[in-house]
């Protein structure tokens, strides 16, 4: 081996570094803060309540020896970011990785669509992915150290899903892609990686209501693989990005579906 090959295990270790992820409290979000957190880092736990969600990813946390704050905030609330991330540096430490992974999906017949629903959304999943980052890069700038952020996005900002009227979700998840790459190239001379992770159907708690058998089934029989990913299978994407494995990625979406988008 040459004296001056890398160290591969070290690139994905995250001991000493301060992450903050939204949409903590469930689905990707929850299990993205744990795998950061077994992966070595403290972790800031923002989601709009912190109920028993956030407690369990709390918890968790705790159990691998790392240190976590909970923090109840709407992330399409540019104070509410601002003071979050403040919370995370004064408990937590200098902030220098991010994962946003706030987001909401509804559906309803473009036609029929009201205002009201269109509107929210967009704040959320665009809005709020938005703030975040604003919020997240002017931290990392200010500590002059620069940092990693990963936004989730969603293949559905890649193709339009078979079945689904949800023309709101697919152009907000478009957005945060495309948003995402504008951010990177304004980021990078500060030191600052931005990429997304664009998930196929994926087994979280809003896609495995009982009443959405028969919606599962179909994706399930649509994707090339034959079934959904589990939100452990979002970790090792996250982990990747975030990580110095990753040193000279930035502005990409990476595909995590399935081979989805293959067909």
């Amino acid at each position: 081996m040459p004296a001056t090959a890398l160290n591969a295990p070290a690139l994905f270790d995250l001991s000493g570094r301060t992450a903050l992820v939204t949409g903590a409290g469930s689905g990707i979000g929850q299990r993205i803060a744990m795998g950061l957190a077994q992966c070595g880092a403290d972790v800031a736990l923002v989601d709009r309540r912190t109920d028993d969600g956030l407690e369990q990813t709390a918890e968790f946390i705790s159990g691998t020896g790392r240190r976590s704050v909970r923090i109840a905030a709407d992330v399409t609330s540019q104070e509410a970011m601002r003071a979050a991330v403040e919370r995370t540096e004064a408990d937590l430490g200098p902030l220098g990785l991010a994962v946003n992974a706030a987001g909401i999906a509804n559906a309803a017949p473009c036609e029929e669509m009201s205002e009201d629903q269109y509107q929210g959304l967009m704040d959320i999943n665009m809005k709020g992915v938005w703030l975040s980052c604003q919020a997240e890069a002017r931290a990392m700038i200010a500590n002059g150290k620069g940092g990693s952020i990963v936004n989730i996005a969603s293949m559905s900002g890649i193709i339009v899903n078979r079945g689904l009227n949800q023309v709101h979700y697919n152009a907000s998840k478009a957005g945060v892609i495309h948003m995402t790459k504008s951010m990177a190239m304004e980021w990078v001379g500060r030191g600052i990686r931005v990429n997304s992770i664009s998930p196929g159907y994926t087994a979280t708690p809003m896609n495995t209501r009982p009443e959405m058998v028969h919606q599962t089934k179909e994706f399930e029989s649509q994707t090339p693989m034959k079934r959904m990913a589990s939100v452990d299978e979002m970790v090792g994407p996250a982990v990747f990005l975030l990580s110095d494995a990753s040193s000279y990625c930035t502005g990409i979406d990476l595909l995590v579906d399935g081979g989805f988008c293959c067909w």
